[in-house]
């Protein structure tokens, strides 16, 4: 049997399926971007006149995309610790995953307790965002 987990401090998704599905102890959530969750926003992100990408604050995003996930996780009784694996979209490879692993090491300073992770480089997401983590958490009863 699984629960589907709708988080409230968390941005409203961008299509129509839940926030996370909780399967036995296993916890999976859907892309998580780094949207703000009270306008919608994005973090960073400047815009020309025609409403084009301008330029964007890619450490502004991980930050962003890493208090959303907290936020899922938190709405499903789960805690930061209980990741086990995580997926990263990157739209921009060359430019950002080192920003990213600096990062990445901040919220996960000890390697050996850190989820696994498994970082793509991708064309596109389906908003201006330049980053979006697919994560599974295993939680204790």
């Amino acid at each position: 049997m699984s629960a589907s987990i709708h988080a409230a401090a968390a941005p409203k998704a961008v299509g129509h399926y839940p926030h996370a599905r909780r399967v036995g102890n296993l916890l999976l959530l859907s892309g998580i971007g780094p949207r703000d969750p009270t306008d919608n926003s994005i973090p960073g992100n400047t815009y020309f006149a025609d409403g084009r990408l301008r330029s964007y604050a890619f450490d502004a995003q991980v930050h962003a995309v890493f208090a959303n996930v907290r936020a899922v996780l938190d709405a499903s009784g789960a805690r930061w610790e209980d990741l086990v694996d995580v997926t990263v979209f990157l739209t921009d490879m060359a430019r950002d995953f080192k920003t990213y692993n600096a990062i990445w090491a901040e919220y996960f300073p000890d390697a050996a307790s850190a989820p696994c992770r498994t970082t793509l480089g991708i064309t596109a997401l389906p908003t201006p965002i330049a980053i979006e983590l697919k994560c599974i958490a295993k939680i204790e009863d």
